[in-house]
């Protein structure tokens, strides 16, 4: 039951990947909240922690084992520069983030399900999601995105066109179409924010914000002291990449000139790295820029924090910090020194 139990709530985080993970962006670090840990990335390495759950005779006080784990991460752009170039290299950058963030979330279940393992089957081999899970889980991902955010709006908009006149302008319908979005993705975070294992996760997505705060506020690796003085809304989130998504989406579509269905459906696929590479370039610039105009389209992802990030406690802080610890470990020994631009 508890092996079932984890796998739905990794099919539950997956559908979270683009809100909790945040592109790498040169020099800067990085991060993603797993069950019952955090990943942290820096340019040239990763490294996890993740608590396993407490045995059933400890005390309440008690805390279970911290598990980590690094390795060295290669920078496809040192290897070919040409994946450096803006609007390349956001989709290079999201890839790998994307990658990265499903390995270490599969990582942490299973040191659940191991550490949940009856002592029996520990002794033989402990449990752990194999390639078909995995293979069936990322084919779920996908599907779900596309029917939830681009076939559902758009037939909903479509749904409404033939009640309102106003709708027949492309530009109307694409908004109506962008605000559906908008609203079925608020909607289906905060009904996960709402299940016990989602909040969790929550709070540590707000441990991992803390941390990099800390760790460009001193450069050094923080304390949980420290670390707790800082906000859980980060804008280089993941929650406000995909935010902007949305928002530049609707003026994209607006300017395709096609009015069918399935015309248009093909159109939102077909733009998605279009649209996906451009916001990672306003959100590039707007980390460099904080008062720019850009800047101001990633506020209702600062916003959106409000349900995504919660306020963590100093055990899950200390994974944030402990996860950071090993991927700086390897950092200096693949990259040097680590600079805050």
């Amino acid at each position: 039951m508890n092996y079932w139990r984890n796998i739905l709530r990794f099919l539950a985080a997956q559908q979270l990947f683009p809100a909790l993970a945040a592109p790498e962006q040169e020099a800067l670090i990085g991060g993603q909240a797993v069950f019952e840990g955090v990943m942290m990335r820096s340019p040239h390495a990763w490294g996890i922690a993740v608590r396993k759950p407490k045995a059933a005779e400890s005390g309440p006080s008690e805390l279970g084992e911290i598990i980590v784990h690094s390795e060295p991460l290669a920078r496809p752009s040192d290897k070919h520069r040409w994946m450096a170039w803006p609007f390349v290299r956001g989709l290079v950058t999201l890839g790998q983030a994307m990658k990265l963030g499903f390995r270490a979330s599969k990582f942490s279940l299973n040191v659940l399900v191991g550490a949940l393992a009856p002592e029996k089957e520990k002794e033989e081999k402990a449990p752990e999601m194999g390639p078909w899970m995995t293979g069936i889980t990322m084919l779920f991902s996908i599907a779900f995105f596309i029917f939830m955010y681009k076939f559902v709006p758009l037939a909903a908009a479509y749904g409404l066109k033939g009640h309102v006149p106003a709708m027949s302008n492309n530009g109307v319908f694409n908004l109506v179409d962008g605000l559906i979005r908008l609203a079925i993705f608020v909607v289906f975070i905060w009904g996960l924010s709402l299940m016990p294992d989602m909040h969790r996760l929550f709070e540590y997505h707000g441990a991992e914000h803390k941390t990099v705060f800390a760790y460009e506020a001193q450069r050094d690796i923080p304390s949980v002291q420290f670390t707790q003085g800082f906000s859980t809304y980060h804008p280089r989130c993941g929650t406000s990449f995909l935010m902007t998504i949305m928002l530049i989406s609707i003026f994209v579509y607006a300017a395709v000139p096609v009015t069918t269905f399935w015309a248009r459906f093909g159109i939102r696929i077909l733009l998605l790295p279009v649209i996906a590479s451009a916001s990672y370039e306003m959100i590039r610039f707007s980390a460099r820029h904080g008062k720019s105009l850009f800047a101001l389209m990633t506020v209702p992802g600062l916003w959106l924090q409000r349900i995504t990030t919660k306020q963590p406690s100093d055990d899950q802080v200390e994974c944030a910090i402990k996860a950071l610890d090993e991927a700086m470990i390897l950092e200096r020994q693949n990259g040097g020194e680590l600079v805050i631009a």
